[in-house]
C-alpha cells in the first residue's frame, strides 16, 4: 500500500486533506509540531475523528531526523507559518522555516527515497497585479516575508527534482470552509464570523483588492489529484490553486455574505485602507489538468455552509479576533506566558 507522509496535518488544510486521504484508504501518517492544539472549533468537530487516531510523527521541520521518514512514498508539505501577520511577526523566522527548512525536509525526503513531494506554495506571491489576470508563468511580485519565503522554497526544492524526486507546487488561493481547524483570519471566514456574531459585516480595508478563493474541501481534493495524477503531467511545476473564474473583490465578498444572510449590513472601518496585497489569477492550467467541473463548492454554498455551523455556536469576536482559534493571537499569547520562545519553540524543550 502506498505510504503518504503529511506534514503540518494538525492545521486548517491538513485535517481536510488527512479526512480525505483516509476514505480512499491510503496508509498515512501526520507530523506536526502541534503549536495549535487547543484552536479546534467545536461544533464542526466529529466524534471519532479518524484524523486524531492516524499515526503521528510529532517534530518541527527544522530538526526533523532524516530516520524519521524512511518507508514513505509520497509526502504533502503544509507545515510552515501560514499567513502575511504571523510571517510580519518574525521575518527572519518565516524565513527559517517556510523556506530554509521547507527545503531541507524536501532534501531530507528525497535521500528517504519519497518520490513526489507536492508542497503548499501561495498566489501571494503575485503580490500587486494590477488587475491583471496572472498565470503560472507572471512575474512574482512579494510584497510580504510571507510571499518572499514561497518563492525561495520553490526555487531550492525545485532544484532537487529528478527523475526519482517529483516536486509539485500548489499556489494556493484564499481558503474558505467549515473545518476542525479552521482559520479565522481568511477573508470569507472571518467575515461570515463577524455576520453571525455581530450582525455585521466588517471590512478592516476599502474592500477594493481582489482575492483568488476556493473551498478547503476542494483544496483537499486537489492535493490528492496531484499525488495520483501521471508524473509527465506535474513534474516540478507550480499551478495556481485556484477553479477557474474565482476571483473577487473583497467588497463584493461581503456584500453577497450580507445578502445570504439574515438581518446583516457592511460595515467599513474607519481606520480601513487600501491592501497592497492585490491579485487576480488563473485557474486555467490546474483546469487543464483535472478537466471542467472539478470544482464542488462554490462561494455561496460555502457561506451557508459557514453561516449554519456559526448559528449553532457560542462564536464571539474576542474568540475568532483573540488568542482561541487567531493564528496569531494565539501564538503571543504563548510566547507571553513563557511556553514558546520568539523562534517558536518551546521553551522546556519539548515540543507538544
Amino acid at each position: 500500500m502506498t505510504r503518504i507522509l503529511v506534514s503540518g496535518h494538525r492545521g486548517y488544510l491538513g485535517h481536510a486533506i488527512m479526512t480525505r486521504l483516509l476514505q480512499k484508504g491510503y496508509d498515512v501518517t501526520g507530523l506536526d509540531c502541534e503549536l495549535y492544539t487547543d484552536c479546534i472549533f467545536k461544533p464542526a468537530q466529529e466524534d471519532n475523528d479518524p484524523v486524531d487516531t492516524a499515526p503521528s510523527i510529532r517534530a518541527d521541520i527544522r530538526t526533523v531526523l532524516a530516520s524519521q521518514l524512511a518507508g514513505f512514498d509520497h509526502c504533502i508539505h503544509l507545515a510552515g507559518l501560514s499567513n502575511d501577520p504571523l510571517g510580519n511577526l518574525n521575518p527572519a523566522v518565516t524565513h527559517a522555516i517556510n523556506h530554509r527548512a521547507a527545503a531541507r525536509f524536501a532534501g531530507l525526503c528525497r535521500t528517504a527515497g519519497v518520490k513526489r513531494f507536492i508542497a503548499a506554495s501561495s498566489c501571494s506571491i503575485y503580490g500587486a497585479s494590477d488587475d491583471q489576470i496572472l498565470g503560472e508563468d507572471a512575474l512574482v511580485a512579494p510584497v510580504t516575508p510571507y510571499a518572499e519565503s514561497k518563492i525561495a522554497m520553490e526555487r531550492d526544492i525545485a532544484e532537487l527534482a529528478n527523475g526519482d524526486f517529483c516536486p509539485v507546487f500548489l499556489r494556493g488561493g484564499t481558503v474558505y470552509g467549515l473545518a476542525p481547524r479552521i482559520r479565522f483570519d481568511l477573508v470569507v471566514n472571518n467575515l461570515v464570523a463577524w455576520a453571525k456574531s455581530t450582525s455585521q459585516v466588517l471590512l478592516k480595508s476599502d474592500g477594493m483588492a481582489w482575492r483568488p478563493l476556493i473551498h478547503v474541501q476542494d483544496v483537499a481534493k486537489v492535493f490528492v489529484a496531484m499525488l495520483e495524477a501521471p508524473q509527465f503531467d506535474v513534474f516540478n511545476q507550480g499551478f495556481n490553486l485556484v477553479p477557474q473564474g474565482e476571483n473577487y473583490i473583497i467588497r463584493d465578498v461581503a456584500q453577497r455574505i450580507a445578502a445570504r444572510l439574515e438581518n446583516v449590513t457592511v460595515q467599513f472601518e474607519e481606520s480601513g485602507s487600501r491592501d497592497a496585497r492585490n491579485y487576480r489569477v488563473s485557474g486555467r492550467k490546474l483546469t487543464s489538468l483535472l478537466g471542467e467541473g472539478w470544482q464542488q463548492n462554490t462561494l455561496d454554498s460555502g457561506i451557508d455552509e459557514l453561516g449554519a455551523a456559526f448559528s449553532g455556536s457560542d462564536l464571539k469576536v474576542a474568540d475568532f479576533e483573540g488568542a482561541r482559534y487567531q493564528r496569531l493571537a494565539h501564538l503571543l499569547g504563548r510566547i507571553e506566558r513563557g511556553e514558546l520562545r520568539e523562534d517558536l519553540t518551546p521553551t522546556d524543550g519539548q515540543l507538544r
